[in-house]
């Protein structure tokens, strides 16, 4: 294992990187520059829903190479110049020794745009292809590797929360592999304590579609690293979900964010987990029941949840 750690001062605001294309260069510096606006503003969003971030944190954003943390690392550093409150911000990439892995671009990209950054090495590659059979699902093994190599630095650099690029399509798909396989009702929360309780996790993407990371990535032309091992497999559940999904919202548009805003409007007295509710000491209270047994109602609402910003006013401009 060896580290590799450079702290520089933070840019105040991280220039555009628009890809060169054919068109108007005016045309596409505005489309890049809205897009970055309604990233930020759902960034901004999430973390005021969720209490992500709080003065005087020093965020370790997870930093793999791919488009999400790429994107996640240029919102937080643009919202960082704007916020009212003081948080540092320091970008933290695990390189796990995969043959043929550029360990150049990350540290030429960071120092470039004044990031501090901390790169650690360690061959958990080996390890996941000494121990999983070839074909067999590589990514399990591989996260639990990374997490707790990323709990150990986050307590050496003295970070405050561990910031992760999963968007709203990983938490929707996450929610329909516990489901369907898990037999659980559970997707990735926004925030929530680490594995061995001593740190907080935040997902700050958690209102972020996919596809707008994916636009932003190639309007901000950020230098994209593949990854060879887990995310080349073709047979993952979580790709034949993304693909359901993906599917649902070119027949059923809409069907997504309808998904993702009932996963923030939980109805627990609805659902058959006696852990939440003592079904044994139901009795009649001789009194109207607002919620009762609507859920047996064929023609009851079904529109909008209650108490969810719509992502369409997030998304406004």
């Amino acid at each position: 294992m060896s580290t590799s750690i450079s702290i520089r001062p933070n840019s105040a605001e991280p220039p555009v990187r628009r890809a060169s294309r054919a068109g108007d260069p005016r045309r596409a510096d505005f489309e890049a520059n809205k897009l970055r606006k309604r990233l930020r503003r759902q960034v901004g969003q999430a973390i005021g829903d969720f209490g992500l971030i709080e003065a005087g944190d020093r965020v370790m954003v997870c930093l793999s190479g791919g488009k999400d943390s790429y994107g996640l690392l240029d919102v937080l550093l643009s919202l960082q110049a704007r916020a009212p409150l003081s948080f540092e911000i320091i970008a933290v990439n695990l390189d796990q020794k995969q043959p043929g892995f550029p360990a150049d671009v990350l540290p030429r990209y960071l120092t470039e745009r004044g990031v501090p950054f901390r790169i650690e090495e360690q061959d958990t590659y080996s390890v996941v292809k000494r121990v999983i059979p070839d074909g067999a699902t590589m990514c399990s093994l591989c996260s639990r590797l990374r997490r707790g190599v990323l709990y150990r630095v986050a307590t050496e650099i003295g970070a405050t929360k561990i910031a992760l690029g999963h968007h709203r399509d990983d938490i929707l798909a996450t929610f329909f592999l516990n489901l369907f396989f898990g037999g659980k009702l559970k997707t990735m929360p926004p925030k929530l304590v680490s594995d061995d309780g001593r740190h907080i996790v935040i997902r700050p993407l958690a209102y972020v579609r996919e596809r707008d990371l994916a636009r932003y990535a190639d309007a901000m032309a950020f230098p994209i690293i593949p990854c060879n091992l887990c995310g080349s497999q073709e047979n993952l559940q979580r790709k034949q979900v993304a693909a359901m999904l993906r599917e649902w919202e070119k027949k059923y548009p809409g069907r997504a964010e309808t998904i993702f805003n009932a996963l923030g409007n939980v109805v627990t007295t609805h659902l058959l987990d006696r852990t939440l509710r003592d079904f044994t000491a139901i009795r009649p209270t001789g009194s109207p029941t607002p919620d009762g047994d609507l859920a047996c109602d064929d023609d009851h609402d079904l529109s909008a949840p209650r108490s969810v910003v719509p992502l369409a006013d997030i998304d406004a401009g």
